[in-house]
């Protein structure tokens, strides 16, 4: 009788990212995106990157409003993003009365002055004090694709040590460090920005990249990947 081999379907759990070239940690989920008619895959980290790089996420129909740049890419993604979060977000300025404009030399039917083409720059007000700016760093944090990346990891290698604190030498800044002994991330957070105001900065695999704050815990993340003040 001649034997027959059996593979079992399933995720490749060794399957690298096309764009960092990272191996992939046990529970993160990879995206496939095709470049031109190949097909890759993409980290939770990196597919903003893909995007910009013109690759287009699987089962998605992209949208072409000209010759197909680059600049083009990121401007129907952005505009995508918009409609996503809803034109409530956007409230146009009161009307101001007639005594408010008197001596004011710009025409009354003028712009506002945190315009750019037409558009609104969505900028927010900043806190000042620091913990005001660590409470909305981790707002903005927990309100992003980013808990799922930390969840994915977490169901590995646990629970993470959390460091969330103003950025020294950056007005409106947040740096969020999340470490395990063998994988860690840092996240930029800007506050004045409301579209997509966490990014991240910078990863690695040993601890001793990190400074001692930035390994001095201050905040508490759960099984789900979220944030909050220790």
């Amino acid at each position: 009788m001649s034997m027959r081999s059996i593979r079992t379907e399933g995720p490749d759990l060794h399957s690298s990212c096309d764009v960092c070239g990272r191996t992939m940690l046990r529970g993160e989920r990879p995206h496939s995106f095709l470049e031109g008619t190949e097909l890759r895959s993409v980290c939770e980290l990196c597919t903003q990157r893909a995007t910009q790089e013109g690759w287009i996420r699987e089962g998605t129909m992209p949208v072409y409003e000209g010759r197909g740049s680059r600049t083009d890419n990121r401007g129907s993604v952005l505009g995508r993003l918009r409609r996503r979060r809803g034109a409530s977000e956007y409230h146009p300025p009161a009307p101001v009365s007639p005594e408010a404009r008197e001596g004011n030399s710009l025409p009354a039917h003028a712009p506002a002055p945190d315009t750019f083409r037409g558009e609104p720059r969505h900028v927010r007000a900043v806190p000042t004090g620091d913990e005001q700016k660590v409470s909305a760093g981790i707002d903005a944090f927990n309100h992003s694709e980013h808990p799922r990346t930390i969840a994915g990891v977490a169901r590995s290698l646990g629970l993470p040590t959390v460091s969330v604190r103003p950025a020294q030498g950056r007005t409106g800044a947040v740096n969020i460090v999340v470490a395990w002994e063998l994988s860690w991330y840092r996240y930029e957070v800007d506050l004045a920005e409301e579209l997509e105001p966490v990014q991240i900065a910078a990863q690695g695999a040993e601890l001793d990249e990190l400074s001692p704050q930035e390994l001095e815990a201050n905040a508490a993340c759960d099984a789900d990947g979220y944030l909050a003040v220790a």
